[in-house]
């Protein structure tokens, strides 16, 4: 059974880091990309940042280039999402998705971040 565990969230002040981190577990499959969405109140879940399985490719939203870095352990079925000058329009519930080479999709079950002062 695939298990994905979100970790690293939490409260910053504005230009702050945070480092979150999604662990997947019971993989016995070929990964394709693993990616980061969030959420923020009343607004739909948007993706973030992708990072490709094989090859390391990595791809941002516009506005979390240049200040968000994504990064992967592909022998701990691990990958990072490192934060820095956040942004309070950063603050939301952070999701990673697991997208197999075949077969559906994996949802964590999601990690808030907060930016405020």
């Amino acid at each position: 059974q695939v298990h994905l565990a979100e970790s690293g969230g939490g409260w910053v002040q504005p230009g702050g880091s945070l480092n979150l981190t999604c662990e997947a577990s019971g993989v016995d499959f070929s990964i394709y990309y693993m990616n980061w969405y969030r959420q923020a109140p009343g607004n739909e879940r948007e993706w973030v940042a992708g990072f490709g399985w094989d090859g390391g490719e990595t791809r941002y939203r516009t506005s979390v280039l240049g200040r968000f870095t994504i990064s992967g352990d592909t022998a701990k079925n691990t990958v990072h999402l490192q934060m820095n000058s956040l942004k309070p329009e950063d603050t939301a519930i952070y999701y990673c998705k697991l997208v197999p080479q075949r077969g559906h999709d994996y949802w964590g079950q999601g990690i808030q971040v907060t930016v405020s002062s």
